[in-house]
């Protein structure tokens, strides 16, 4: 950032030497020569005038009393720039009536001449300033420092060119422009995203994220007149807002989002937000799947917070029709079409279900055949038109031909097709769904922390899980059994027909299952592998307790996961949602062989005592070791006799009854999603089932299932990964352009290692 002093430093003393005004007699001199502008007096105050860098850090104050390394970091930034300065937060603990009280203070300090902080202001504060979100309360506590008319807001994760800063002036100019109506009260920067060559992932987020910051934006800004403030290039003017409420709100939770408030605030104050393409800045996105999901997953709880804001309903209430519309569709309208778009698959599969578990399927493909009718058969096979993951992408094409051309982003688009991003866009579906739809549930949106870092590194296949579970790996499970009750008692028009019917929903399933493995580098060494059984083993079977993270153990991360259902209205929807569940035990206990035609409700009933019992079974086998220490013979006699009971009971009640083998898989079928929805209903009821002393029980069964979706997940990585060339190919997959620039890629995924001096 300190390029925009050294721009101002050479426009400063080539514009002296034209008029020929300089101190040091080089008036009328070559022009381009400008050797030495930079020890000019006169030219270093001139800049020092317009501009100020402040950063922000709360914690300067913390790190410098450890002597943190990060502390010997800024100062040595502070004493090589001199007009950079830092504000924090300086806590002071001070005795009174023998007790000890904190006093708050917000300071800016800069380098003296000896390389020392210099503390420039020292502002006591009522009390302590986090009171909201971090960031925005971070923002607000150092505006104060700042000064002049105009202030842009950067974030660490921004670089800055030269030959940009020199056009900062030209910018600045737009204030004073004309732009309809009102004067601007934001100038929109755009972009550019320079971590894309690090991986496929990282150049399929760089595309979307450049086709927002270039093509969105300028339609955003004109002609549609509701482009906000989404990222921290955006220059404002610094007297309009800090005399408006400041550029942040920093309420808990609401203003998790804190960007896209500050242009709500300005829209509806009659400022006037405009996107000039003219000029850029640098910024590295997110390059590891881990991290793009966390990122995603944050945007997506903000804006499930802002449909519940006031500044969006008073948008709503005051934009015309038309600019109303727009609004909708570029914020959180988004999101209800990426939610619905995943719902529509589950109400298609749903029906699709019912229609099989009923008999309708059948019954109105026979009737549709004896009247000939072939429209009748073609409406209920109709393939479901919805806009997969990969029509995302849309926006990003559009982009590809303006800038590149056509037939650059034809080729584009096909190698992005190669490196497998409609996986990738599809995965990014889910995610946006499960977290907005959860903050739309329960509120109580989070900031998540990326680090932002370069993370090109395997992930641990627990770690994977631990992200994944609820909001891609149930979700995809449950569209597989559905998929596979379709199959198996309602369609019966030959593989082709299903498969053509079937195969966006089979692509979404396998997408969120198997896409963190795929892009997860060297996520099918056998080495690898090996190791990441046996954490995640370790992970699953580690008792939680005092003290013990979630990162170490199955019970402290499922207790995490349960946190956010908190109120009434939460609990009444999860329980309503789960009831979907009891579907499958209720339709295919009738379509077994050993219950033939009948439609008793008695067969109902009895599949629940048989439910019942193979609970019991398991509690059998399962009986806590730290409680039969006495009488353990016992124990293992009864459990071996249950064993023994049930294989020997079921090859009886097969041999002699009507039961198949075929009606066993059936029951699984049937009885799995039964027991998944008596486990989310005791976790919404979690209090009730604590009193009746079934807790443990319901934890039982609960790592019992995640024990179970992780095996199904191993099996086909572990199966891969016997094949060496599987991870060579994923390699190149994953990091061709910089095979292409001619990388060691083996050296960059040997890990974190420091540098040693040979």
């Amino acid at each position: 950032m300190m390029y925009y002093r050294k721009a101002l430093m050479l426009q400063s003393y080539v514009e002296k030497q034209v008029f020929g005004d300089i101190e040091d007699g080089m008036s009328g001199v070559d022009l381009t020569n400008t050797h030495g502008y930079e020890l000019s007096r006169e030219v270093r105050a001139q800049a020092d005038l317009k501009f100020t860098y402040v950063v922000t850090c709360q914690i300067y104050g913390q790190q410098k009393q450890k002597r943190a390394v990060e502390a010997a970091d800024i100062a040595l930034l502070m004493q090589r720039n001199e007009a950079l300065r830092v504000a924090y937060i300086d806590i002071v603990e001070t005795l009174k009536d023998g007790k000890t009280y904190k006093e708050f203070y917000s300071k800016l300090v800069k380098a003296d001449a000896d390389g020392n902080d210099q503390e420039i202001y020292s502002i006591k504060l009522p009390g302590d300033p986090k009171l909201g979100e971090g960031k925005p309360e971070n923002q607000n506590h150092a505006i104060i420092f700042t000064r002049g008319e105009a202030i842009q807001t950067i974030d660490m994760n921004q670089d800055n060119y030269f030959e940009e800063a020199l056009k900062m002036r030209n910018l600045l100019e737009e204030f004073h422009g004309d732009h309809g109506l009102r004067p601007p009260t934001i100038l929109g920067v755009r972009e550019h995203v320079f971590t894309g060559s690090v991986s496929s992932l990282a150049w399929f987020m760089s595309n979307q994220e450049t086709s927002f910051v270039t093509l969105g934006q300028r339609v955003l800004a004109n002609p549609l007149k509701v482009r906000m403030h989404y990222g921290h290039p955006d220059v404002f003017d610094r007297i309009f807002h800090i005399t408006r409420g400041g550029i942040s709100k920093a309420s808990r939770v609401i203003n998790i989002s804190e960007d896209i408030y500050a242009g709500f605030n300005s829209t509806l104050r009659q400022g006037n937000i405009t996107h000039h393409e003219y000029i850029q800045v640098g910024k590295g996105r997110d390059v590891g799947l881990n991290q793009i999901a966390l990122f995603e997953g944050k945007v997506a709880g903000g804006n499930g917070e802002q449909v519940l804001s006031r500044d969006v309903y008073r948008l709503g209430q005051l934009f015309d029709f038309f600019r109303m519309l727009s609004f909708y569709f570029t914020t959180v309208g988004f999101y209800v079409c990426t939610m619905l778009t995943v719902l529509t698959v589950y109400v298609f599969l749903y029906g699709k279900a019912y229609l099989a578990l009923s008999g309708l399927d059948v019954a109105i493909t026979k009737k549709a055949r004896s009247l000939d009718s072939t429209a009748l058969e073609a409406a209920l096979n109709t393939q479901f038109l919805f806009q997969i993951g990969v029509f995302t992408a849309v926006p990003m094409i559009m982009g590809f031909i303006l800038e590149q051309g056509l037939l650059k982003a034809i080729v584009n688009f096909v190698i992005m097709q190669l490196q497998l991003c409609s996986v990738f866009f599809t995965f990014s579906l889910g995610t946006r769904t499960h977290y907005f739809g959860r903050t739309l549930l329960h509120g109580g949106a989070k900031y998540r922390a990326t680090g932002r870092g370069f993370v090109v590194r395997h992930i641990k296949f627990a770690e994977n899980y631990r992200l994944y579970s609820r909001s891609h790996f149930v979700k995809a499970f449950e569209v597989v059994i559905l998929l596979i009750v379709y199959v198996a008692y309602g369609y019966a028009n030959g593989a082709v027909s299903y498969v053509l019917l079937t195969i966006s929903s089979w692509f979404l399933s396998i997408s969120w299952l198997f896409a963190p493995y795929i892009f997860n580098p060297s996520g099918f060494e056998w080495q690898k592998t090996v190791q990441d059984f046996d954490d995640w083993t370790t992970w699953l079977l580690y008792k939680g307790g005092i003290g013990v993270k979630a990162e170490e153990s199955w019970e402290t991360w499922w207790d995490e996961e349960q946190v956010h259902i908190r109120t009434l209205r939460g609990r009444i929807f999860e329980t309503i949602l789960s009831f979907r569940f009891f579907i499958f035990q209720y339709g295919i206990v009738y379509k077994l062989h050993a219950t033939g035609k009948s439609t008793n409700l008695s067969v109902y009933g009895l599949s629940w005592l048989i439910l019942v019992a193979i609970v019991l079974i398991f509690k059998v086998f399962t009986f806590s070791k730290k409680i039969s220490v006495n009488f353990q013979l016992m124990v293992r006699f009864i459990q071996g006799a249950t064993f023994i009971a049930v294989v020997t009971g079921l090859a009886v009640t097969v041999a002699v009854t009507s039961l198949t083998v075929t009606d066993l898989f059936a029951s699984i079928l049937a009885f799995v999603p039964t027991g998944w929805a008596i486990l989310c209903l005791a976790i919404t009821w979690k209090s009730v089932v604590k009193s009746l002393g079934l807790w443990k029980s319901v934890s039982a069964i609960a790592r019992l299932y995640d024990a179970g979706m992780g095996i199904l997940l191993f099996i086909p990585i572990v199966v891969l990964s016997w094949f060496p060339f599987v991870s060579t190919f994923q390699t190149r997959l994953l990091f061709n352009q910089a095979f292409s620039r001619g990388l060691e890629i083996s050296l960059i995924l040997a890990g974190n290692k420091p540098n040693v001096q040979l």
